[in-house]
């Protein structure tokens, strides 16, 4: 399944290195990567492709805690509800 994973807050050192640490954990896979600071805001999106028997819910909880704890922003969304979402 794929997904868009999404990361906002203020910038600080190790964010990419912890998310895509938590996402190697879970054998998610990165497709593809873009990230910008804005003024002193971190924003990245990720295209990652999750195994097959994985549990959504779970990994999108645990990715909402490490966000939690590093004062981050961290959204997982199926990319078909992420494209629903963002379509006219």
């Amino acid at each position: 399944m794929k997904a868009i994973l999404t990361v906002v807050g203020k910038d600080h050192t190790g964010i990419v290195a912890k998310v895509s640490s938590q996402l190697a954990k879970d054998e998610i896979n990165i497709l593809d990567i873009s990230q910008t600071i804005m003024d002193t805001n971190f924003v990245m999106m990720m295209s990652v492709e999750l195994p097959e028997n994985i549990n959504f819910k779970k990994v999108s909880q645990e990715l909402t805690k490490l966000g939690n704890a590093m004062n981050l922003e961290i959204n997982l969304r199926n990319e078909e509800l992420f494209d629903a979402m963002h379509s006219i």
